[in-house]
């Protein structure tokens, strides 16, 4: 499920004012946080997390890491925040944060 240019740029648009909802710290990718990730991803659809890592590359294999053990797919990543997104099978209209902010 690759995501087309027109859809990266509206999810971005969409995740702009979205506050970090997972925080990956010391402890790297436990089973709990991956737990509340799927939960969060079921709830939201569109999430931003947070890699609390200084080294570039273990940013980058946290995130790859997270997207591939919950199937979600990267939408941006700047620094330490990444942008995730999963379609829910039943979406949550008061949650879904693709869901709330169509026109």
């Amino acid at each position: 499920m690759s995501l087309s240019a027109e859809q990266r740029r509206e999810y971005r648009a969409i995740a702009h004012n979205l506050k970090p909802v997972i925080i990956v710290g010391d402890k790297g990718l436990t089973e709990n946080l991956q737990e509340e990730l799927d939960r969060a991803l079921n709830d939201h659809e569109l999430i931003k997390i947070k890699v609390a890592s200084q080294d570039r590359e273990a940013r980058q294999e946290a995130i790859n890491a997270l997207c591939e053990a919950s199937g979600a797919e990267v939408v941006q990543t700047i620094g330490k925040i990444a942008v995730l997104m999963r379609r829910a099978k039943k979406p949550n209209p008061k949650l879904s944060n693709l869901l709330r902010h169509k026109n």
